[in-house]
């Protein structure tokens, strides 16, 4: 599952969407990010948490809600959660508990810890919010758009942005929550860039990057994304176009269709 390595970060790639996982140690504590998906690739993250950690604690890090991103908050009982507020708060967590369990029916799959939603411990609130523990400081920025409870995570002094569902470079914007929010978000990219030392970007799907201009393409690309995908709208042209370049197409249209299905609610709400 290792894709990178050095001495504080490691990333872990699912096998299934290339849903990403990390593990970072510094002397004060290990942040285990979004662990997940398949029960083995589960255990293989606990079993290297369990070699590295000492006497560190634990803290849990959700960029966001969806299943396959809380899938293996059950296997690290002692964590201490850090996530959006809203995240915490969600009404619908049956909804997306169901959603684990119906992937483990359809697949067969057996887990030896139990599927449970994240118990937020440490709620983030606001944009800029920051966490200290130790030398290891850790800032948050809100991320919505993909959905309403994402956050950033930048982790200093190791220049670690930690985006969530954005700023791939195998999947173009999944729109569930808000396309404005989306750009929104996007729009925190340079200020980011120019606020902390970035050395690595990991996103959610996909390929970390260690490079500022692939960072800003990765931004701009869906920026475009979503602008085009609106104006094809609005002038009723087709958008599929927009998608061509993406080496998973076939599977992702249905994902192009709800964003175009969800654009264009927005757009005849705008109107009224």
């Amino acid at each position: 599952m290792i894709t990178y390595q050095s001495n504080n970060v490691t990333i872990f790639q699912s096998l299934l969407y290339k849903t990403t996982s990390l593990v970072i140690q510094t002397k004060d504590c290990i942040l285990i990010v979004d662990p997940n998906l398949l029960p083995i690739e589960v255990s293989e993250i606990k079993e290297y948490v369990e070699k590295i950690r000492g006497k560190r604690p634990i803290y849990l890090l959700f960029t966001h809600s969806d299943w396959d991103h809380i899938v293996g908050y059950g296997a690290f009982p002692d964590g201490i959660v850090v996530a959006s507020e809203r995240l915490g708060n969600r009404n619908d967590k049956e909804v997306i508990l169901h959603q684990i369990r119906q992937f483990d029916n359809q697949y067969y799959l057996d887990r030896n810890y139990p599927i449970l939603y994240p118990a937020v411990d440490i709620p983030v609130t606001d944009d800029g919010q920051v966490l200290e523990i130790g030398n290891t400081t850790l800032t948050f920025y809100k991320a919505e758009g993909h959905t309403d409870d994402g956050i950033f995570i930048v982790i200093e002094p190791l220049g670690l942005w930690i985006a969530g569902d954005y700023l791939s470079n195998v999947e173009f914007p999944f729109i569930y929550y808000n396309s404005e929010k989306y750009e929104e978000t996007l729009r925190k990219t340079n200020d980011i860039l120019k606020n902390h030392n970035i050395q690595l970007l990991v996103p959610g799907h996909g390929d970390a990057t260690n490079i500022k201009e692939e960072i800003i393409f990765r931004k701009i690309t869906s920026y475009r994304y979503i602008q085009e995908l609106r104006n094809a709208i609005k002038e009723n042209i087709d958008h599929h176009f927009l998608i061509q370049g993406y080496k998973y197409k076939e599977e992702q249209i249905k994902s192009h269709e709800e964003n175009y299905h969800l654009i264009k609610k927005e757009l005849k709400v705008e109107s009224t």
